[in-house]
C-alpha cells in the first residue's frame, strides 16, 4: 500500500466488491462494449482479493446479450442449425472433471429439456486458456460446455421462463445422482438473451481465459461485469459474479430469514403465469448458495412469475418509505408510499448495505440500499454510452462528451431500456409501477392495526414466585444488575466492553439458556446496533402478524388481510388481544393458545415427547380455520417446565414449512 502524500491517507482504505456495466442507450451492438466491459473490469482489480497465490483471484466475471452473429457461426462448424434470434439459447455449463460425472450430467440435461417440450440442439466445447491461472483454481476448474436449445413456446417470454424451469429441474437432477465431484456442476446462465462467462479468475483473466471474448463477432449493447471480494463464503467457480440477472457488492445480512421466508411460502405460492411449472422450481434456493446468489433467485423467481425487472427489484431492495404520520419519509408522494407498504407484506426486504446492478438483457440498471452505503457513480455521453461502475476512473471519456456524472443515491434506481432506447429516471419508473393498481385503496380495506383494537382486561398470573421463573428462564444476577436495571432507570439498552472467557455452553458441566449456544452470524459485528428513534427515516419495527399472502399473485384483486403491530415486542394488554382477536374483528382472525410446558419429572424425554405434540396441535389448528398461533410458557411452575420459546417457536416454524402450512398461520 503506498504511503501517505498530499491528501492520500491509506487508512482510508476500504476493500469491497467491484461492480460495473457498459451500455449504448440506443441498443447499439458492438464488440467495443465488451471489451469496455473487461476494461472496467481489470481497473476494478484493487476491488478483489487474491489467495496466497497472488493469481488466486475471488472470482471475476462478464455478462452480455446473447452474441447471435458469433454463435451462429460457431454452430455451423458444429453442424448445428440455430433457429432465428429469440428462438434458441445457449447455455454455459460446468461439468465435472471426472468423465463418467460429467456423462451422467449430459444425459440429464438433453433428457430434461426434451421433457419440458423443447428441443436439444447440440453441445459445443468453450475454448479455454488456463495455462497462467493459480493451480488452485486449475485443479478445482470445472469442464466448460454450452448447450444450445430450441424453443417450441409460444413467445421468447414463455421460452424463458421455460429454460428458468428447465434450469432448475436440471439441478435438482445432478444433485440427486450424488455424484463425487458434483460440486464442480454448476449453469452461470441458460436464455435466449444474456450469457455469462465467469470463473475463479483475477479480474485481468477473464478476456484472456475465455477465447471467446477476442473474437470481433463477440457483441453486445450491454456489459455487466464484476471483481469479487470473498466475505461471508469461500471462493468458489460457481459463486464468481455476475450471476444470472444480477452483480452485486456488498451484504444481505437478513439472508437467513429471507431464505426461511422463501421456502415457507412455497406451499401457498401459486402463479398464472407459472402454472404447474411453479412446482418444479422448489428447492428454490439451494443451501450453500453466498448471499448474492440466493437474491440472484429470489429476482429470477418474481421476474418468471410476471413481475416487471424493477418492479421485482422494488420488491426486494425498497426505498425508505415509512409513514409521513409516523416519522418516515415526509418528501415521498403517497402512491408511491402506498406501493411499499402494501409489497411490504408480500415480500421482506433483503436488507443490507447493496449496491446491486441488474439486468434481462433488454434493461440495465442499478440500485443502492436505503441507506446507501455502497459507492456507485455513472456517467452519460452524448453519443448514447452509458456507465456505471463502483468509482469514476474504470473508463475513460473525453469530457466535452459527458453530458452527465452523478451516483447512485440511498434507495434510487438508475435504470436504462435497450428496447426503448432512453433511460427511466426513478421518478418515472416508480410513478408509473404505483400507479398501476389502486394500492391505498386495497390496504385501507385490508388493514386491522392491532393498536386500533378495543383493550381487552386480562391478568398476569405467575404459577410460582418471581424469583423462581426468574431462575426457571435462566436470568442470573448480572443480567438484572447490568442489563435490566440500567434500561429500567436509564430508558436505554446499557453499554460496556468486557470479554467473556467462560467456557462455551457446549462445553460446559452448567446448565445454559438455549440462545447462549448461538453466535453472531458474519457482518453482524460491522454493523451498529438497530437504533429505530435516530434511524427512523430508513427503518420501522412495524410487525405483520398473520398469514403470509401469495406473493405470485401479481393479477388478484382480493387484497389479503393485514393485521399490524407497531413492534415485534408485544405489551400484555396488545396479547389480550390477539387471544381475543376473533370477537375484536368478527372473525377475520381466529387465534389459538397452545401450551408450551410439560410434566418437570419427565425429564428431556418429556420435552422431545412435548415437541412433538406441540408441532402435531399447530398442523391441527391451521386445519381447523385458526391463522394465529400463541405459543404460551406462562404455565410454567414448580411441577411443570417450558419448552425454550427459541426452540418451540423453530420446531413449530419448521413442521408447518414442512408440511405446507406456514404461510396461512401467523405465529
Amino acid at each position: 500500500m503506498p504511503k501517505q502524500q498530499g491528501l492520500y491517507d491509506p487508512a482510508q482504505e476500504h476493500d469491497a466488491c467491484g461492480v460495473g456495466f457498459i451500455a449504448h442507450i440506443k441498443g447499439q451492438k458492438s464488440h467495443h462494449i465488451v471489451q469496455q466491459g473487461l476494461q472496467i473490469l481489470k481497473n476494478l482489480t484493487h476491488r478483489g482479493a487474491t489467495g496466497y497465490d497472488p493469481k488466486l483471484g475471488d472470482g471475476a466475471g462478464i455478462l452480455i446479450q446473447l452474441p447471435d452473429v458469433f454463435l451462429r457461426k460457431e454452430a455451423a462448424k458444429l453442424n448445428i442449425n440455430l433457429p432465428e434470434t429469440g428462438k434458441y439459447a445457449c447455455g454455459t455449463v460446468f461439468l465435472p472433471q471426472s468423465e463418467n460425472a460429467r456423462a451422467a450430467c449430459e444425459s440429464a440435461i438433453a433428457r430434461l429439456i426434451q421433457e419440458e417440450g423443447q428441443t436439444f440442439l447440440g453441445w459445443r466445447d468453450v475454448p479455454r486458456d488456463n495455462r497462467d491461472i493459480a493451480d488452485a483454481a486449475r485443479a478445482m476448474e470445472p469442464v466448460m460446455r454450452q448447450a444450445f436449445i430450441g424453443s417450441e413456446a409460444a413467445d421468447q417470454n414463455a421460452f424463458e421462463r421455460k429454460l428458468f424451469v428447465i434450469r432448475k429441474r436440471i439441478e435438482h437432477a445432478v444433485r440427486a445422482l450424488k455424484l463425487e465431484d458434483a460440486s464442480q456442476f454448476y449453469i452461470p446462465s441458460l436464455s435466449s438473451r444474456t450469457i455469462v462467462y465467469k470463473g475463479m479468475l483475477l479480474a485481468e483473466e477473464v478476456g484472456t481465459y475465455y477465447r471467446d471474448l477476442q473474437d470481433p463477432a463477440m457483441v453486445s449493447a450491454l456489459a455487466l461485469v464484476h471483481q469479487r471480494f470473498s466475505t461471508n463464503t469461500f471462493p468458489a467457480w460457481d459463486l464468481a459474479h455476475p450471476f444470472r440477472m444480477i452483480a452485486h457488492n456488498g451484504e444481505i445480512n437478513t439472508m437467513r430469514g429471507n431464505v426461511n421466508w422463501m421456502a415457507a411460502r412455497h406451499e401457498a405460492m401459486k402463479s398464472a403465469v407459472l402454472g404447474e411449472d411453479l412446482e418444479k422450481l422448489w428447492p428454490l434456493i439451494d443451501d450453500g448458495q453466498s448471499d448474492s446468489a440466493c437474491f440472484d433467485n429470489a429476482l429470477e423467481l418474481l421476474v418468471a412469475g410476471g413481475y416487471s425487472l424493477p418492479h421485482a427489484m422494488m420488491m426486494l431492495i425498497p426505498e425508505a418509505w415509512g409513514a409521513k404520520d409516523s416519522f418516515g419519509n415526509p418528501l415521498m408522494d403517497e402512491e408511491r408510499r402506498a406501493f411499499y407498504e402494501y409489497h411490504a407484506a408480500l415480500m421482506e426486504p433483503w436488507d443490507g448495505p447493496a449496491a446491486v446492478a441488474f439486468t434481462d438483457g433488454r434493461m440495465i440498471g442499478a440500485t443502492l440500499d436505503r441507506n446507501g452505503l455502497r459507492p456507485a457513480r455513472y456517467l452519460v455521453t452524448d453519443d448514447d454510452y452509458v456507465m456505471m461502475a463502483s468509482e469514476m476512473g474504470v473508463l475513460t471519456f473525453p469530457e466535452e462528451k459527458i453530458v452527465k456524472k452523478w451516483r447512485l443515491q440511498p434507495g434510487k434506481m438508475f435504470l436504462i431500456d435497450l428496447e426503448q432506447g432512453r433511460i427511466i429516471d426513478d421518478a418515472e419508473v416508480k410513478q408509473k409501477l404505483a400507479q398501476a393498481k389502486p394500492y391505498r385503496q386495497w390496504i385501507e380495506q385490508s388493514r386491522t392495526f392491532l393498536g386500533d383494537l378495543p383493550k381487552v382486561e386480562g391478568k398476569l398470573e405467575l404459577q410460582a414466585g418471581l424469583l423462581d421463573v426468574q431462575q426457571a428462564f435462566g436470568y442470573t444476577q448480572e443480567d438484572l444488575k447490568f442489563i435490566m436495571q440500567p434500561m429500567a432507570i436509564n430508558g436505554e439498552e446499557a453499554t460496556g466492553s468486557m470479554g467473556n472467557d467462560s467456557a462455551l455452553p457446549v462445553l460446559s458441566n452448567h446448565p445454559k439458556v438455549l440462545y447462549n449456544y448461538f453466535k453472531q452470524l458474519f457482518a453482524q459485528v460491522t454493523n451498529p446496533p438497530i437504533d429505530p428513534i435516530r434511524e427512523e427515516l430508513v427503518m420501522s419495527l412495524v410487525t405483520f402478524i398473520g398469514p403470509k399472502p401469495n406473493l405470485l399473485g401479481i393479477d388478484e384483486t382480493d387484497p389479503p388481510l393485514r393485521l399490524e403491530a407497531s413492534q415485534p415486542v408485544l405489551m400484555l394488554d396488545e396479547l389480550e388481544q390477539l387471544k381475543s382477536i376473533a370477537r375484536l374483528t368478527d372473525n377475520r382472525y381466529r387465534s389459538l393458545v397452545a401450551d408450551i410446558t410439560y410434566s418437570a419429572p419427565q425429564g428431556s424425554s418429556g420435552m422431545a415427547a412435548a415437541i412433538d405434540a406441540l408441532c402435531a396441535a399447530a398442523e391441527k389448528s391451521v386445519h381447523d380455520g385458526y391463522n394465529l398461533l400463541i405459543l404460551s410458557d406462562r404455565n410454567t411452575g414448580k411441577e411443570r417446565v417450558a419448552i425454550p420459546a427459541l426452540l418451540a417457536t423453530g420446531a413449530v416454524h419448521h413442521h408447518l414449512v414442512k408440511t405446507g402450512l406456514r404461510t396461512n398461520t401467523g405465529l
